[in-house]
């Protein structure tokens, strides 16, 4: 089978997308998928992103860590995604889309795409820890020097370690570099190693930094070795809400990639 697929990235973290409507794509070829995500036995990537069709939204997101099985919400391949559906023509400015975790909304802003992420009520919080959920889980860690820290031994231990074990977790490093900006690296459970960066692991991050009252600021800047992102939210009695991840999303490459 040989099919058509287009590489973007998000800030660094990158996937390999096609337009799969018409349902031919074999999604259940897990091996299949996570050769094509190897970097040196297929195309290279994070992530698979299959565009299908869907009968409430634009279009939906069918998203796919780099082991080849299905996977939660992925921030950056959101974007990704936004601005791969509407080379299709399946999407304007304002955008309906629907994800493993339901519908979200998402707009074009010059040369970015800001994405409405669904509210977090719920949270963990230890002395320099916060646990919570973006459409992804996330732990975050708060250092001094994130630089200086060995995200893949120590993100790896966090991420399958008690309480997580087998689910998992993405594993966040931050470090605040003034009021409203922050510095992150990630973990990422399903790739099992380090991302230049992670959408929802930005958002998780920028709530934290909240939570945690280090920062008073709605609006969060966040530096990963990616790029540059932007996280708003507006706190409520019960937790937060518009949540918007602004960031860019480009392609890299198109090709052609034929399975056996």
């Amino acid at each position: 089978m040989l099919f058509s697929f287009v590489k973007y990235q998000g800030t660094g973290n990158d996937f390999v997308l096609i337009d799969n409507r018409e349902a031919n794509f074999p999604i259940a070829n897990h091996e299949a998928i996570a050769q094509l995500c190897h970097r040196n036995f297929g195309i290279g990537a994070d992530g698979f992103i299959c565009i299908e069709s869907d009968d409430t939204s634009d279009f939906y997101m069918r998203y796919f860590n780099a082991d080849g099985h299905e996977g939660s919400l992925c921030g950056n391949g959101s974007r990704c995604a936004i601005h791969y559906a509407k080379t299709l023509g399946l999407t304007a400015e304002k955008v309906l889309f629907s994800a493993a975790d339901g519908v979200h909304h998402a707009q074009f802003i010059n040369n970015e795409i800001a994405l409405e992420l669904h509210d977090v009520l719920q949270w963990e919080q230890s002395e320099n820890t916060v646990f919570l959920d973006t459409g992804s889980p996330h732990h975050m860690v708060f250092v001094e020097d994130v630089d200086h820290v060995d995200v893949a031994t120590l993100g790896r231990e966090i991420a399958h370690g008690a309480p997580y074990f087998k689910a998992g977790t993405n594993v966040n490093f931050v470090q605040q570099l003034r009021v409203d900006m922050i510095k992150v690296r990630t973990y990422e459970r399903g790739v099992e190693a380090e991302t230049l960066s992670c959408g929802t692991g930005v958002t998780a991050a920028a709530l934290a930094m909240h939570i945690a009252k280090k920062s008073p600021s709605e609006k969060i800047y966040i530096q990963t070795r990616g790029g540059n992102l932007s996280v708003s939210f507006s706190p409520t009695l019960n937790g937060y809400t518009a949540i918007i991840l602004q960031g860019p999303a480009a392609p890299v490459f198109t090709g052609n990639w034929e399975i056996n």
